[in-house]
């Protein structure tokens, strides 16, 4: 073939990722919308992740809180952003899949309006109560509950939230009546239940367990399919209610519309990010399965994220406050 024509036919051929990767690089601070407060286990993994990935593109990762309405408030925000790069979201399987069902006038669309950048992890949630709940395992609570239809109190990060559905979840196969509390974010929700204002909470593990270690809350179960490594005592909730699962996830979202060029730099780093040793150390310490996904695979994730999350909720019968 004559170099020339050679030449154009490289020039039509698809760019790699790896070669995309290379030509962006963020000239100002990129911004991190947290669609719940400080102190949550999304907050928290946001600022890990942040941190490291800051420096792997040479211009620091700033945090943004935008708090309410479920996570939506944070997620339109970011779906009505310039597509430029600068301004991220860190999803969550609540905002993203489960607010579908939820809410029937969502201000964004979890697919059309956003470009994925990869999965961070898999986050268990962990069932805690008040040690002066009187029940120290699940039958117990279930039982508990029974004799006090209406009583006992469970809190949650906000309508529409991961804490909200698996409650509602947990109350429908059990048949039980529990009283749902929204908070503005998982932190302060986890304040009233150490205060005893609230008597129960499936809460992400990041969250409650230096209060389980140090005896503030009781744990009765994880939500996830298998113990969790971090308390391997605790049982699954499946154990004495087969069937029940909730596994959440997070994850980097773009504005749709991003070029490919600076999805695929973004995608490059932060996978880089969470396959560091220290990075996995310190999600396994959270109690969350590390991923660091492509694109494309997060892409075709969520897509399938959506109607399981969909079925969860119709089962559940949980609506957004």
């Amino acid at each position: 073939m004559h170099r020339r024509s050679l030449l154009a036919t490289l020039a039509t051929l698809p760019i790699a990722p790896a070669a995309l990767a290379q030509n962006w690089a963020p000239e100002r601070p990129v911004r991190l919308v947290v669609p719940y407060s400080a102190g949550g286990s999304t907050d928290v993994t946001a600022r890990l992740v942040a941190q490291a990935l800051g420096e792997r593109l040479g211009q620091p990762v700033v945090i943004e809180n935008r708090p309410g309405a479920g996570g939506n408030i944070a997620a339109e925000h970011v779906a009505h952003s310039a597509p430029d790069g600068y301004t991220l979201l860190i999803a969550t399987s609540s905002v993203i899949a489960t607010n579908q069902a939820l809410y029937r006038n969502l201000p964004f669309d979890a697919v059309r309006d956003f470009a994925p950048i990869t999965q961070i992890a898999f986050v268990p949630n962990l069932l805690v109560v008040h040690p002066d709940v009187p029940a120290r395992s699940l039958a117990e609570l279930i039982a508990l509950a029974k004799s006090r239809p209406g009583q006992l109190n469970y809190g949650s990060a906000g309508s529409g939230t991961s804490q909200h559905l698996a409650g509602a979840l947990f109350a429908a196969q059990a048949g039980v009546q529990v009283v749902h509390v929204p908070y503005r974010g998982g932190a302060p929700a986890v304040t009233d239940l150490i205060a005893g204002k609230i008597q129960m909470i499936m809460s992400p593990l990041v969250e409650v367990i230096a209060h389980v270690q140090a005896g503030r809350l009781r744990p009765l179960g994880v939500t996830t399919r298998r113990r969790s490594p971090l308390l391997p005592e605790v049982p699954t909730i499946a154990e004495a209610m087969p069937g029940f699962e909730i596994t959440l996830w997070n994850g980097l979202l773009a504005p749709a519309g991003t070029p490919p060029a600076i999805v695929a730099r973004l995608a490059t780093e932060a996978a880089g990010v969470l396959r560091t040793p220290e990075m996995q150390r310190k999600l396994a310490e959270q109690g969350s399965e590390p991923v660091g996904s492509t694109p494309e695979e997060f892409a075709a994730f969520i897509r399938t994220e959506i109607p399981k999350w969909t079925e969860i909720v119709r089962i559940s019968g949980a609506t957004a406050d």
